[in-house]
């Protein structure tokens, strides 16, 4: 019996196979590699899908987060305000710019909790940054009335929400700036790293070009200290590709979604709730269990695999015991890390692969 991955990236290869070939030989062919014009294709494009004025490619994930800190002006001194059961990543964006994240526990929908945002506000709090965590839209206008309320600029971490709503309007485009990952695990995956920044602004869509390439606007006059983080040719053909099939992909990965909604009915497991007014384009399928561990197990026995997004949260890593933030301090955020667990989710997964999955996970008992 074959193993059911918690990712299957090939199928999403094959199934567009002969697109993806031809724009990759269309830019070997073009002896063009660095900022040209698939770049400019793509940034165009995915400003269009997004409903942003202006796109910018970068490196990865990470860099737009970083990038978009630095674009605000987050320095030494500054808090920016997240949740407190995010990937790393996010966090490291602000630190990496001199910030200072101030967590928030999150709700029942594993989004940053609305209630809490204004009580971690500060004389220091520069920024909030939300982040849609496995898919689902945070509630952006609630978020979006608290940082005009108190004169703050706000990012949106959309590294797992690629072309996700809330009420309507498409996540990216409520802040300042909506950072997005590209990497190949990603719903609108390329096929290496890659991300890039939405924004309406002008003056920060030419701040994080010029970041983004050594602090240039014209080549070798550097302005600033900047970074290479530049989304190449290959990456940005290819992605184009796969944008073009998105609405398809989403409403693959929300059938699938229903599947183990309708499907998994164990009572010790908690399915993941879609809040009124958000959308969930699923990147991934996050279930808990009080016995999680045991779990997990089982179901590798059963030639089922699984992952666990995230087992250490932020504050209780070691890349941020400088903070000096215990154990207990964020009981909400701990529980996620102790219960939560992605089980396979991928475009192109099969309905034997998923009966397998529902049937496994409606047998487990503690």
């Amino acid at each position: 019996m074959d193993r059911i991955m918690t990712n299957r990236l090939d199928r999403g290869f094959y199934r567009y196979q002969e697109e993806f070939e031809a724009a990759a030989l269309r830019v070997l062919r073009s002896g063009w590699y660095i900022m040209g014009k698939e770049l400019e294709s793509f940034e165009e494009a995915y400003a269009a899908y997004t409903g942003a004025k202006y796109c910018v490619g970068v490196g990865n994930g990470l860099d737009a987060l970083y990038l978009a800190c630095r674009a605000i002006g987050i320095a030494a001194g500054d808090e920016v305000i997240v949740q407190g059961n995010t990937f790393i990543a996010s966090v490291m964006g602000i630190s990496m710019a001199g910030g200072r994240p101030v967590f928030v526990e999150p709700d029942e929908y594993y989004m940053i909790d609305t209630e809490r945002i204004e009580a971690a506000i500060t004389e220091r709090t520069k920024a909030v940054m939300v982040v849609h965590l496995y898919g689902q839209t945070a509630q952006m206008r609630r978020v979006h009335e608290i940082c005009k309320k108190h004169n703050l600029k706000l990012i949106e971490d959309c590294a797992q929400s690629h072309g996700a709503h809330w009420d309507g309007q498409m996540t990216g485009t409520f802040g300042d700036i909506g950072c997005f990952s590209f990497y190949p695990s990603k719903n609108l995956g390329a096929f290496g790293d890659g991300g890039a920044i939405i924004t309406d602004s002008e003056e920060y869509k030419d701040r994080i070009r010029q970041l983004r390439n050594y602090g240039s606007s014209v080549r070798y006059y550097n302005k600033e200290v900047g970074v290479n983080s530049r989304l190449d040719e290959m990456q940005a053909a290819l992605l184009s590709v796969r944008l073009k099939h998105m609405d398809e992909l989403t409403a693959e990965r929300k059938a699938l979604a229903a599947v183990y909604d309708e499907g998994i009915t164990n009572p010790l497991i908690t399915k993941p709730a879609v809040r009124e007014g958000a959308e969930h384009v699923y990147h991934q399928y996050v279930i808990r269990c009080e016995k999680r561990d045991t779990l997990i197990g089982y179901l590798k026995e059963r030639g089922i695999d699984t992952i666990i997004h995230y087992p250490v949260p932020p504050h209780l890593s070691e890349a941020y015991a400088y903070l000096g933030i215990p154990k207990g301090a964020l009981p909400i955020t701990e529980k996620y890390a102790d219960t939560v667990l992605s089980i396979p989710m991928y475009n192109g997964m099969t309905e034997e692969e998923q009966a397998r999955v529902v049937e496994a996970v409606n047998a487990y008992t503690a």
